[in-house]
Formats: C-alpha cells, sequence, structure tokens
C-alpha cells in the first residue's frame, strides 16, 4: 500500500490518472459541463496533494451544529490502511465513490481507492447510485437509504448483488432493510464509527455464516464505556486523543458491542428515559413514509415524546396502532403532520431542527 501522497495516483474509470503533478492542469481543463463530483474530486486532490500534513474535515450536524476541524493526512491513510487490509482490497479493484466528498465517508472512499491503488468509479450522489453503472464493482461505500432504493429496482438490484463488497454507513439499518440484505450472495457489513474516527473503527456482518447483531472492532482500537455507559474510544492510529462518544453501548465478553442509541437521543418523560432510536425502529413497522420521534418540555412530564409525520402518511387510527406496540410511556403524547422532516446535508434526520420544529407546532 502507497503512504507517501507525492507517490499516489488515483486512477479513474475514463482512464484519467491523477497524481500531485497533474491536478492543477486537470482543475484548469474542466469544462462547464463537468459533473460537480468530478469537481469536488479534483479540489480534494489538491488538498490532498500539497505540501501540508494536514486536511481539514467537516462532521455531518445530525447532532448539533456542523464542525470543522483539522487531522492528519497520515491518520486518515492509517484508516484507510485498516479498511483495506480487513477487506482484502487490491491494486485495480474497482471502487465506486457515491457520496458527498464534504464529508468524511466520501472522502475515505477517495482515500482508499489512493492507499490501495484502486480504480475509482464516479457518480453524482443521489438514491440511485447503480442506476448507470455498468462496470462490475469490488467494492462499493453507500448510506441505508441508497442501499433500499436499489433494492427497488430490479437491474440495479441485479448490480447490487454483483458488487462483491458492500459497506452501509451513516444511518441506522432498519430491520426490514437488514431482513432483504440477509439474502445478498455477496459480502455485506455495517460500518461503526463518526467524522472523528476517520470513518469506521469497527464492523458488523450482515449477511451469510458471519452475519451478527455486534460489531466488532479493528485490532488497534480498544473500547470501554463512561460512567454513563457511552461508548469510548482509543484508536490511536486514527486517533490522537481517547473520544467518549454520546452512543450508549454494551460491550461484550468477546469484545464485540452493540450500540444501543445516543446519550442525547434520549427523552426523559415522567421520570422513566426513553431512547429514541428504539422508538423508531418498532414504528418503523407502521409507519411507511419519513418520520421522526422527538419531544417538547412538559410541566408535568418533564419531557413529552412527540412524533412527527410527513403529510402524506394516513394518520387515521395511528394513535390505537401505536398503542399495540409500545408500552405506554413510550407512546406519543403528541402527533403532528409536518411538510418534511428536517435532515442534515448527509441525509440523517436533524434532530435539533426536528426540537424546534415540534416546539414551534405545540
Amino acid at each position: 500500500m502507497s503512504t507517501d501522497p507525492n507517490k499516489q495516483e488515483l486512477h479513474l474509470e475514463n482512464d484519467i490518472i491523477c497524481h500531485a503533478d497533474n491536478i492543477q492542469q486537470l482543475i484548469s481543463e474542466l469544462s462547464d459541463n463537468t459533473p460537480q463530483i468530478q469537481r469536488d474530486l479534483y479540489n480534494f486532490l489538491a488538498d490532498w496533494f500539497n505540501e501540508s500534513p494536514y486536511i481539514t474535515v467537516h462532521t455531518s450536524g445530525s447532532t448539533g451544529t456542523p464542525k470543522a476541524f483539522i487531522v492528519r493526512k497520515e491518520q486518515m491513510m492509517q484508516s484507510a490502511i485498516l479498511t483495506c487490509s480487513f477487506l482484502q482490497l487490491q491494486k485495480g479493484d474497482t471502487a465506486l465513490l457515491c457520496m458527498p466528498l464534504q464529508y468524511i465517508a466520501g472522502k475515505m472512499v477517495v482515500v482508499r481507492a489512493l492507499v490501495a491503488g484502486l480504480k475509482l468509479i464516479l457518480r453524482t450522489p443521489s438514491g440511485h447510485p447503480l442506476a448507470d453503472v455498468k462496470t462490475p464493482l469490488r467494492f462499493a461505500a453507500m448510506i441505508p437509504l441508497q442501499v433500499y432504493n436499489t433494492l427497488r429496482i430490479p437491474e440495479e438490484k441485479v448490480r447490487l448483488y454483483q458488487t462483491e463488497i458492500l459497506i452501509i454507513g451513516g444511518g441506522a439499518i432498519n430491520k426490514e432493510l437488514e431482513t432483504e440484505i440477509r439474502a445478498f450472495p455477496n459480502t455485506v457489513y455495517s460500518t461503526y464509527g463518526m467524522t472523528e474516527t476517520l470513518s469506521h473503527i469497527a464492523l458488523r456482518r450482515l449477511n451469510g455464516p458471519e452475519a451478527s447483531s455486534s460489531y466488532t472492532p479493528f485490532p488497534s482500537v480498544q473500547l470501554s464505556l463512561s460512567p454513563e455507559e457511552t461508548l469510548v474510544i482509543d484508536a490511536p492510529l486514527v486517533c490522537d486523543e481517547t473520544l467518549v462518544t454520546n452512543d450508549i453501548a454494551e460491550i461484550h465478553p468477546d469484545g464485540t458491542f452493540t450500540i444501543l442509541g445516543r446519550k442525547d437521543n434520549t427523552i426523559n418523560t415522567g421520570g422513566i428515559k426513553v431512547q429514541i432510536e428504539c422508538v423508531e425502529e418498532t414504528l418503523r413497522s407502521i409507519i411507511s413514509v419519513t418520520f421522526a420521534v422527538t419531544a417538547v418540555p412538559h410541566p408535568g412530564l418533564g419531557e413529552a415524546i412527540v412524533l412527527l409525520v410527513e403529510k402524506a402518511a394516513d394518520t387515521d387510527g395511528l394513535p390505537d396502532k401505536i398503542a399495540s406496540l409500545l408500552p405506554r410511556y413510550q407512546q406519543p403524547k403528541y402527533i403532528r403532520q409536518v411538510d418534511a422532516i428536517p435532515l442534515t446535508g448527509s441525509g440523517k434526520t436533524d434532530r435539533k431542527a426536528c426540537r424546534l420544529l415540534a416546539a414551534q407546532l405545540i
């Protein structure tokens, strides 16, 4: 694997080879018709190939205000080595870039290609990343929504099945989608990580005989729990400092772990703590449109649970259906229909915006 940016090359589908000596020329040759994803790629490569050992990355803002921070390129390459070694990706393998380059997930697809010598297939980020991909893929990284949409189109589903290795990150995989994934003939993993860990530090197999409900951390990663039972990550290859997350977790005797939800997604209603993710997972079986669970201040309960549902939903009889699925303390006190559920730039539920929206409606 190559860990010297001055000697790295990025091979693209159209036989363009990008490296430190020609990236500025490639940028100067861009036309008005050049897809934005290619422009973003060249700009990222210009930063990557410059003399600075650092690069700026941005959080998605799914749990608060998006943040920018500086990391060492060496750390990003170490992250790429961990993934490429585990998945046995080799020089010449094809990899799909179909996620925005503004965020770490997209950046790390490129860094893996640079380090391992992968051939990169570019597609503008969309809900149907395989719509026009004819090249057989060795590796692809997608978010759950992209996988779900792809499975709805027969020819795209075939292409997804033919992708040898698929990793899925950036959001929760619900039970229905995970059930579909179990039938995949290829190799599929769910990832655990965040911007601060420069993409994932653990993987969970979703199909085949190795399928598991728990994540397995990379060998160089040490895990523990904080006093609040949130996951603490010590990953010296990719993080300079120990990272205390907001993810409530359970660490098993074999070293694997399960994520139960986020600390900041806990609603304290009537003295009982309710995990938003658990409620949403249950409600997905009866609500087919986009929705979100949030809370508003309440004089008696402390916080009252609110269900926000996009207006396309049929809410007739919904409270009775919810009552049959959830214990009373988890049931929404308020149900409100909205034009759209607030999302972050990376497509995740914007929890802060949902709370503000609920406060306006109630």
